[in-house]
């Protein structure tokens, strides 16, 4: 049986053929698809890859891979994004002793109360 792309039902009827492709239904949620992914092609993968490899290696930003490859930076960040979600849970150890929050230690316990948003306001009683 054909499995819904939404809510994974297998509780699908045949809905109709759109652009030469059989069309279902999902009885559960009610959603309209087709089957397979005519979005992907080999280019398209080699394309994605490179953009993430790039992107992870901090060789380029959302703006610049954008330039690069002719695509939206919304575009890039859903590439990036989609292989973050894809990856593996990290593993933690027992044996980790330390940790180290590097760039924080200057914004933690220090807050400038002397000037701007930061400044003590005064209230007064008048007449």
């Amino acid at each position: 049986m054909i499995e819904c792309k939404n809510c994974k039902s297998t509780n699908t009827s045949k809905n109709g053929i759109v652009r030469n492709k059989q069309r279902y239904k999902c009885k559960d949620c009610g959603y309209n698809f087709v089957v397979g992914n005519a979005h992907t092609s080999p280019q398209k993968q080699a394309k994605k890859a490179m953009i993430v490899l790039l992107y992870a290696r901090g060789k380029g930003s959302y703006r610049n891979l954008a330039k690069i490859f002719d695509l939206s930076s919304g575009t890039i960040h859903n590439y990036v994004k989609e292989a973050a979600e894809n990856l593996p849970d990290e593993a933690i150890t027992d044996d980790i002793t330390d940790i180290e929050f590097d760039e924080m230690w200057h914004y933690i316990g220090k807050k400038n109360e002397s000037c701007g948003s930061s400044k003590q306001l005064t209230a007064t009683g008048g007449e």
